[in-house]
């Protein structure tokens, strides 16, 4: 790799020309727009981000799993190049290129399920997101749509309405687009009586509430993350996941996965419906698909794909080429590396040093995630009571020492690991080291 593969500080974080940068920026750029560390990046790959100041950072957040093959991953510049030296846009729904047609073949073959499908594609995950309620609403003839509690599915005006939290998302943003209604996820670690009866109880909840306040025959699609993400990285109680598609598929309800974050061998297997052989309608990708270039997609059982008249689908950048050929070199990367493979390697190394934390400091009240998406819930020791301060403050820790990390969750209390899947081990040893002196200093 280019980029040497260590960690190195040279200035604080962040470095005066970053300093320099961001002065510019807040000059120039909206307020509303954040940033989680407000350094400004020279160049990236591997597990390493390098600043402008030559500061040399440990990545685990992969562009909040973005950049999954690693940035500037070797077959995704090569493709991108050629495409470049091609053509850079003609629309799609105005003369058409293989390269849209190709990354819709990947994504049929690589989806759950072994049905005749199609696929759409589009620029973010929330207009995918979008789209596949669109289709679902076009297939079924019905208008509502039944979410989770804890969900993100983005920042359009419909996805807001899909999406749980209000700061910052969706806060002063409303009204909110309608026939949407939210029911209780299967939360393990917070359900009421207990971790063991979450499955049962959720599942109960989910289908008395939504036969009490939609009614099936009005349901168009459930949307739901097969793992949370902003959530918190909340994994269903096992076999939630499996009872709410049997149960929409009894009902003509369009079961959606919205596998934005969870996508393209994050978890440890291509999608994360996989784990427990959930096969749904319509799949929502984005994020790891494309090495960081903007793309997203809807694949899905092809009598629903196609049941949307033409022209009701498309956008004027949706399937860009250069992003199509990116996908494809994304896609070449992950099979080629086997990044399933190393998303499971990376919870190997992650799992037993973050259960070793969590035993030593009571204020991480659960771990949780799957593959290289992994999170620790924090509290204030002794209860469940949410402890966002200390998660700022670890946060704030890391990356002085030179560790990109994230939070997330409904309560701000979540730290989640996404590290790049090319990541390697020596990284993130160092990384968790780096987690376990910022818990020491604060908590």
């Amino acid at each position: 790799m280019s980029v040497p593969q260590q960690r190195a500080l040279k200035t604080a974080i962040p470095g005066p020309r970053s300093q320099e940068l961001h002065a510019r920026r807040v000059a120039a750029v909206s307020s509303g727009v954040g940033s989680t560390l407000p350094v400004y990046v020279e160049r990236a790959g591997g597990g390493i981000i390098v600043d402008v100041d030559g500061n040399q950072l440990i990545d685990f957040g992969a562009g909040i799993a973005v950049v999954s093959v690693g940035n500037a991953a070797p077959r995704v510049v090569e493709r991108v190049h050629q495409q470049v030296a091609d053509f850079t846009h003609t629309c799609f729904m105005v003369t058409p290129y293989e390269e849209y047609v190709a990354v819709a073949e990947q994504l049929n073959e690589l989806t759950p399920g072994e049905h005749e499908k199609r696929s759409a594609l589009f620029n973010s995950g929330a207009e995918a997101v979008e789209n596949a309620v669109k289709i679902a609403r076009a297939y079924t003839g019905r208008p509502a749509v039944v979410v989770f509690d804890h969900a993100y599915h983005g920042r359009t005006n419909l996805t807001m309405a899909l999406t749980a939290k209000n700061m910052p998302y969706k806060h002063h943003f409303g009204p909110f687009a309608g026939e949407v209604y939210r029911v209780p996820m299967a939360y393990p670690y917070r359900w009421p009586t207990g971790p063991d009866n979450c499955a049962d109880e959720a599942f109960e909840q989910f289908v008395s509430l939504t036969h009490a306040q939609v009614g099936e025959e009005n349901c168009a699609a459930v949307v739901i993350e097969p793992i949370q993400g902003e959530g918190g990285f909340i994994v269903p109680a096992p076999g939630f996941l499996a009872r709410v598609a049997e149960w929409c598929a009894d009902h003509g309800i369009v079961f959606v996965a919205d596998e934005i974050q969870t996508g393209f061998c994050r978890t440890g297997d291509w999608f994360a419906c996989d784990a427990e052989g959930v096969v749904p309608d319509l799949i929502t990708t984005a994020k790891g698909i494309a090495g960081g270039l903007p793309l997203s997609g809807v694949t899905g059982r092809a009598e629903l794909m196609d049941s949307v008249h033409g022209g009701g689908l498309g956008g004027t950048y949706g399937g860009n080429p250069v992003a199509c050929a990116a996908a494809l070199g994304s896609i070449e990367t992950m099979r080629a590396e086997d990044l399933c493979g190393a998303a499971r390697r990376i919870e190997s190394v992650m799992r037993p040093r973050l259960a070793a934390l969590a035993e030593k400091h009571p204020a991480i009240g659960d771990l949780r995630g799957r593959g290289a998406m992994l999170a620790v819930e924090l509290v204030k020791p002794g209860s469940k009571d949410p402890n966002p301060e200390l998660t700022a403050a670890v946060s704030r820790a890391c990356h002085a020492d030179g560790l990109v990390a994230l939070t997330a969750g409904t309560y701000g209390n979540v730290l989640r690991f996404l590290p790049p899947l090319v990541i390697g081990d020596d990284l993130l040893t160092e990384g968790l080291d780096i987690l376990e002196a910022a818990f020491a200093a604060n908590a």
